[in-house]
């Protein structure tokens, strides 16, 4: 079976794979310094945009992504060549890790001006709206904090918890790396999708064949869909995703390969 693996999706799978395994036996967080952070965090540097792309938060997030290339690298490898094949990769990541970095950076920039006003004037009911619009979560830890600030609003040592409170929010929401392989491998999928659309593909799941075309398709907009009604909890980078399937869509167009036919 793995005969039919191609020379750089050997490299990119042992690559990946050989840096998780890395990760777990010597017990290091390598996503604390290469995993992609905001412009607001002390620990963001340009490179991470490179280097992100080649770590995972777990063993269920490198797998599925493995997967991905395993199943559909080779093919496109093989159609495109090296050149263009490692051009896709590494763009596909990088677009992803930029168009997540960029939305963040304005939702972050959001928060901030929110805790900065706060700050300028404390208050409960304030305080309530604040963690009510940016960490609906975290409210039902705060009933008894917030109902003694409530019953206290003048109180100075209340109103600078609030505030230390206030400012942690922001510093643990700037603070958090985004990792994975996801938008190149969404690269991988979107350009699969465009060069073999009707390609019939066989899912666990599903009892019968689906085209290319219309898995992907369905991919992308589930992607839109989660970003724009994410939950609570919800910690996937779909922004990366959608990414590498744009500078996937771009790169085919821009190359137009050309074909006898499409299966």
């Amino acid at each position: 079976m793995f005969g039919r693996l191609t020379p750089l999706v050997k490299r990119l799978l042992g690559i990946n794979i050989g840096i998780a395994i890395i990760q777990s036996v010597m017990k290091v967080d390598l996503g604390a310094q290469f995993g992609l952070y905001s412009i607001y965090a002390d620990s963001f540097l340009p490179y991470q945009f490179f280097t992100y792309m080649f770590l995972h938060g777990g063993i269920m997030h490198l797998l599925g992504n493995m997967i991905g290339l395993f199943f559909f690298g080779p093919l496109l490898e093989q159609f495109l060549g090296q050149k263009k094949f490692i051009i896709l990769y590494l763009a596909a990541g990088l677009g992803g890790g930029i168009l997540y970095w960029g939305v963040n950076y304005v939702e972050l920039t959001g928060l901030k001006n929110d805790v900065e006003t706060y700050i300028s004037d404390p208050n409960p009911d304030a305080f309530s709206a604040l963690i009510l619009e940016h960490a609906e979560y975290a409210y039902s830890n705060m009933y008894e904090f917030m109902d003694a600030f409530d019953e206290n609003p003048d109180n100075r040592n209340l109103q600078q918890t609030s505030i230390n409170n206030a400012k942690g929010l922001f510093k643990s929401f700037s603070n958090i790396p985004m990792v994975g392989a996801s938008g190149a491998i969404f690269g991988i999928l979107a350009c699969f999708a465009l060069l073999f659309p009707n390609t019939e593909l066989y899912l666990l799941f599903l009892p019968f064949p689906i085209k290319a075309k219309y898995l992907v398709g369905f991919y992308i907009l589930y992607e839109l869909y989660s970003e724009f009604a994410r939950t609570p909890g919800d910690s996937v980078a779909h922004l990366a995703h959608l990414g590498g399937a744009l500078v996937a869509y771009v790169l085919i167009k821009q190359w137009k390969p050309k074909r006898d036919s499409f299966y």
